[in-house]
């Protein structure tokens, strides 16, 4: 028995290992089996990563709103309209056997968004493609303009001492070709007008053409834009601020004059030249002021005195009654040719009337501007308000006018020169003053919006080859030699007042020829369409108008001869 047991003991060691799972366990670690359950190979479908592009569409639609008025939007990388861009699936090497199928592999068209909003985003981006340039020149510097500003601004440039000769114009035309030529030349110039406010902006290109002269370039290219159009443009700013210099100089002498009673006011009166001086210094230091939005406040008042004086002069001169003796037969020349170029001076005179084309598109360069607020909408508002009052104040001074005067009308001075010679005994010394005084402020308010084109012309070629805005310092000197230098100018030129119908010649292709043509350009409308046929017989007509105007101004004054006096202003 203990044998027994003792072999039962032994033998009984050897069945102790069954129960042992790590000897039992070890099947489902055998080689064979392995491969099966090996993860790498399992997960091969996660390493298909090109699905994961359109999960990256998002962030191209999530652009911040402040990036579409941005000056420097015209590079970001979200313009890129032309061109398929291709997305690469992963930078990861691939393995053998794990080549991902071709159609599995998005392409991303770059901005053909996926999301309804696609369309608007990119036509808001097409519309809004600004220069960068433009954050440092006066004339865009600011563009939070409105309406209203836009209707200050065009009725201080619009009305100015050019339509005090109006009256002139009927002296040669009469009343009947007087009044037609008036109101061809009033909806003429108002439809030109139209044009240009339309063409500020392109749907097609993103851009906003925010200067006269970058529209004719960009239409017509830069060497037809030095040939044709830089000359008028820049005349009409300069000039006119010359102009300005020798009627706001003038009239501030004769206020003087009025306010103190004549000469017995003071024992040695400042001279014409001295008054040219203050007048220039005032002119000079509004013209400070950084860009165009911020003289806003200012073109108010030279609206609201452009509307007084205008009203003013006809109100006194027709309350007066005609003078004794009056005529209205048109003045004729001897000669055949010499009517002739009468009359078409006398058209020059009425087109030299309407101004302030040249600065029609600066004017609506300081609106903001989007898809669903286009800048064009506000401006034409303003415009028809500012034409509108224009209307009341020009037609009634030209009517007005040749009725109390008639051929008797001064040509040097117009309206107010007739008002001091025949009724300035008759008439309140205080509605003298007021409307010489008013004629002043006008002439300092319009000095700044047709000087504003000159000093950014000047303050680009800086920003151009220093890549910077122009320094405070800078822009102050450069604002105040181009004052003095409009001085020096009226000073040895003070007769330049006197040439109203070869200036309104040079000037009438910028008001009612240019437009036209570029509109045929830019637009292209269907050849023989009405469109087309009206814009190119007035485009045609109004060049050849401004050539027979010129020729013919200069017959007039050589022929009727011309008091000058280089550097001797009375």
């Amino acid at each position: 028995m203990n044998m027994g047991d003792h072999h039962s003991e032994v033998s009984s060691t050897p069945i102790t290992p069954r129960p042992m799972t790590p000897r039992l366990s070890t099947p489902p670690m055998s080689a064979p089996i392995t491969p099966r359950t090996r993860t790498p190979m399992v997960s091969t479908p996660p390493v298909s990563t090109p699905i994961t592009p359109r999960l990256m569409t998002p962030p191209i639609i999530s652009a911040p709103p402040s990036q579409f008025h941005s000056p420097s939007l015209s590079r970001s990388p979200l313009l890129s309209f032309g061109g398929d861009h291709v997305e690469p699936a992963s930078k990861t090497p691939r393995s053998r056997g794990s080549r991902t199928p071709s159609f599995l592999t998005p392409i991303i068209r770059t901005p053909r968004f996926i999301t309804p909003l696609g369309s608007p985003i990119r036509k808001a981006l097409r519309l809004t493609k600004l220069d960068p340039q433009d954050a440092w020149l006066p004339i865009t510097e600011s563009r939070n303009g409105n309406a209203y500003y836009a209707a200050f601004h065009t009725l201080s440039s619009g009305i100015g001492i050019q339509a005090l000769v109006l009256p002139v114009a009927f002296t040669i035309l009469g009343w009947t070709w007087g009044m037609i030529c008036l109101v061809a030349a009033f909806i003429w110039q108002l439809y030109t007008l139209h044009l240009l406010v339309q063409l500020h902006e392109s749907t097609e290109t993103g851009m906003r053409y925010s200067r006269y002269l970058q529209l004719f370039n960009a239409t017509f290219g830069e060497k037809m834009g030095n040939i044709f159009a830089i000359f008028p443009i820049m005349y009409l700013s300069g000039g006119t601020c010359v102009a300005l210099i020798i009627i706001g100089g003038g009239t501030m002498k004769q206020f003087y004059l009025t306010i103190c009673g004549g000469a017995a006011c003071s024992a040695n009166p400042p001279t014409t030249v001295e008054w040219y001086l203050i007048f220039t210094c005032a002119a000079v230091l509004l013209s400070q002021l950084p860009n165009l939005n911020s003289i806003a406040g200012v073109s108010l008042m030279g609206a609201i005195t452009a509307v007084g004086y205008c009203t003013f002069l006809w109100v006194a001169s027709v309350a007066q009654g005609k003078l004794p003796g009056v005529s209205y037969d048109p003045i004729t020349a001897s000669t055949e040719v010499g009517r002739v170029f009468n009359v078409l001076n006398a058209v020059g005179i009425i087109a030299f009337a309407f101004r302030g084309h040249n600065l029609i598109l600066e004017i609506q360069a300081t609106m903001p501007s989007d898809e669903k607020h286009p800048s064009h909408v506000p401006m034409w508002k303003g415009v028809k308000f500012s034409y509108t009052l224009i209307a009341m104040c020009l037609f009634p001074l030209a009517i007005g006018g040749y009725w109390a005067y008639g051929q008797m009308i001064p040509e040097d001075g117009g309206m107010l020169a007739a008002l001091f010679q025949f009724h300035g005994r008759s008439t309140s010394q205080a509605i003298l003053g007021l409307t010489c005084l008013f004629v002043i402020i006008n002439a300092v308010s319009s000095f700044q919006i047709y000087g504003m084109p000159t000093f950014d012309d000047i303050e680009s070629k800086y920003t151009m080859r220093m890549r910077k805005a122009c320094p405070r310092w800078l822009r102050a000197v450069i604002r105040t030699l181009f004052g003095f230098g409009c001085f020096l100018m009226a000073v040895a030129v003070p007769f330049v007042s006197n040439l109203a119908g070869l200036i309104g010649g040079l000037a009438l292709p910028v008001t009612l020829a240019y437009p036209c043509f570029l509109w045929l350009k830019i637009k292209k409308p269907k050849m023989y369409s009405p469109r087309w046929l009206i814009n190119w017989g007035l485009g045609t007509l109004g060049m050849g108008l401004s050539a027979i105007v010129v020729a013919a101004s200069l017959y007039v004054v050589i022929d009727t001869g011309l008091h000058v006096s280089f550097f001797n202003p009375q």
